[in-house]
């Protein structure tokens, strides 16, 4: 199997046990050695903060889920587009509970090393989430 097609074995691993409500997979899945571009305020850029956002996000929106749309890899690099939904039940960004849904676009992108994830970029259209959010 080339190093392409094991990483996006790996990634898809990574959103199937993020959807099931699965956080073990950081441990195994993600570098102890984390580099994470895509901060967050409050959380530390590095494998911690990364399961400590995804402990928040499954909080707020107990029925998450991170639908991939799109997988491309080249070398150690792999691209996900994802949609994101979820109905918010609990305190997001500190906006307490609205029963709202959200149905967001992401955005990952990560490199490997030795089948773990040692860089990561991301964006969330957290515009878009906030107006479905506060829709009157």
């Amino acid at each position: 199997m080339s190093k392409e097609k094991k990483n996006k074995k790996i990634a898809r691993r990574f959103y199937k046990g993020l959807n099931a409500g699965d956080l073990s997979m950081i441990d195994d899945l993600i570098s102890d050695d984390l580099v994470e571009h895509d901060e967050f305020a409050g959380l530390e850029p590095n494998k911690a903060g990364v399961r400590r956002f995804f402990e928040w996000l499954q909080a707020a929106f107990p029925d998450g889920q991170l639908e991939v749309e799109d997988m491309i890899a080249e070398g150690d690099k792999v691209f996900v587009r994802a949609r994101m939904t979820g109905t918010h039940e609990g305190e997001w960004m500190g906006m307490l509970a609205t029963g709202r849904t959200i149905d967001v676009g992401v955005a990952d992108y990560m490199r490997f090393e030795n089948g773990v994830v040692v860089e990561h970029w991301g964006v969330t259209d957290t515009g878009t989430m906030m107006q479905q959010l506060t829709a009157d």
